[in-house]
């Protein structure tokens, strides 16, 4: 989900359920019992990888001994997320809570502002792009010197992307390390500065990655592009099986955007940053054509889609940092559908979650305590279950139990969500309650401590 759909998900969704429901989905696929397989706690990464780095496996266990602990009922607490649209923060003076230019990073400080702590984890988006030609392709980008480059106006946030992502694993300012940028601060090739939110000089939290990628073989790159109205896919059923298909210009497009994302996650991987990736999320969306391209397709068409860029990732280009997240969107009948047959299977899942904008603290989905039913629906997968994406912090004046009814490992907030959709004493409740986990050097009571996560995890 990008920012300039929060509007129109307001209004499309909750228009949709009044219409449906009357303010109660009885009877919809949401009270479907899950077809996923029985399975017993994945506890370790080399399950999936028998080459997962060491930095890795140590993110791993940390989620898989959190989701055992809440499974055993002697829960220590919950990961507190936040997502970052750094390229809306850069680019769109009207995003956020005031008109104007905000530092990349902004929503990532932010939680900070409002309650003196940081999030225990931040998410990025490598993609869309911002309404440019191709990847931005032609010189080298400012913090690899690689074949991607950042030396054009509206494609420098991915140097702030990468920035970010070793400045909250590795913390802002570090000592020099070889990587970019370890003072936080930069003068870029125009001329102008960027300062990205220091942490205290020490690792700060855990990383992930989503990637509203374009439509393979798109010339522009813009979250436009990423919706399947605007994709061939809308008017060409055979199109997708071209993308799936070894030797097509389809499918040579779609390795095109894989390794777009291949070589930023391969500049984290080079400074063994653990990357929580979230790919082709929402794939059960309900909406039709305004749904991302690849939802709207044939299960083992999704399936494969998934595999390929596993196999990409992981196999060709031999990324062993990466924590992959499955993440369908809330299965109410109004935003998504059951979403058990895209499940790409245990190989090549790691962690399980859902986007989750079926409901509000003050309006649950149903009588059930609120976001249950989605945890309980991932429940036999066997992996650490998360919620992926809410416009809601769990906790607040509406909601005080969340948590104990729906023991997520991490909970991650929208970008501009976090001040658009809550108050800031709720943001204080949730970040300060003891069951919540924070990041910076102390995460609080739950007994987190970032640093000694890394002590453990030795070169």
């Amino acid at each position: 989900m990008l920012r300039r759909e929060l509007k129109r998900r307001d209004v499309l969704w909750g228009a949709a359920a009044t219409a449906a429901t009357g303010g109660a989905l009885a009877g919809v696929a949401a009270y479907s019992t899950s077809r996923a397989p029985a399975a017993g706690l994945q506890k370790d990464l080399l399950t999936r990888d028998p080459k997962a780095s060491r930095a890795a496996q140590a993110v791993y266990r940390l989620l898989a001994g959190l989701e055992a602990d809440a499974r055993a009922g002697r829960r220590r607490g919950t990961l507190i997320g936040q997502h970052a649209e750094v390229h809306n923060e850069r680019y769109n003076p009207e995003y956020g809570d005031h008109t104007g230019p905000k530092p990349p990073g902004y929503y990532y400080r932010k939680p900070q502002d409002i309650t003196g702590k940081l999030p225990a984890f931040l998410e990025l988006d490598l993609g869309p792009g911002y309404q440019q030609d191709g990847w931005g392709v032609g010189e080298a980008r400012d913090y690899s010197r690689a074949a991607w480059p950042a030396r054009r106006e509206f494609w420098t946030y991915t140097n702030d992307v990468v920035d970010l992502a070793l400045g909250v694993w590795h913390g802002l300012p570090r000592k020099a390390d070889g990587s970019y940028n370890p003072t936080g601060t930069e003068l870029l090739w125009n001329g102008t500065k960027t300062t990205l939110p220091t942490n205290g000089g020490a690792p700060a939290g855990l990383v992930g990655m989503s990637f509203h990628q374009p439509w393979p073989g798109s010339p522009v790159k813009s979250y436009d592009q990423t919706l399947r109205r605007n994709a061939p896919a809308a008017k060409d059923p055979g199109w997708i099986d071209r993308v799936l298909t070894a030797g097509s210009p389809e499918h040579a497009a779609l390795l095109l955007d894989l390794s777009f994302l291949a070589d930023h996650l391969g500049y984290l991987a080079a400074y063994d940053v653990p990357v929580l990736l979230r790919p082709y999320h929402e794939m059960n969306a309900l909406g039709g054509d305004q749904n991302f391209w690849w939802a709207g397709l044939k299960s083992a068409q999704y399936t494969a889609l998934w595999k390929l860029l596993y196999h990409y990732l992981v196999g060709s280009r031999g990324l062993h940092n990466l924590i992959f997240v499955w993440a369908p969107a809330a299965w109410d009948g109004v935003h998504g559908s059951d979403p058990w047959d895209f499940y790409p299977g245990a190989e090549y899942v790691d962690v399980v979650g859902v986007d989750d904008y079926s409901g509000s603290p003050e309006n649950p989905f149903d009588s059930v305590a609120w976001t249950a039913r989605w945890h309980q629906g991932l429940k036999d997968y066997g992996k650490p279950r998360i919620l992926a994406e809410s416009f809601h912090v769990p906790l607040g004046a509406a909601q005080r139990t969340t948590l104990d009814q729906a023991p997520w490992v991490l909970w991650t907030v929208w970008g501009d969500g976090l001040t658009a959709k809550n108050a800031p004493a709720d943001v204080k409740q949730t970040y300060n309650d003891p069951k919540t986990i924070t990041g910076g050097r102390d995460s609080g009571p739950a007994g987190v401590q970032w640093l000694a996560l890394h002590e453990g995890n030795p070169e």
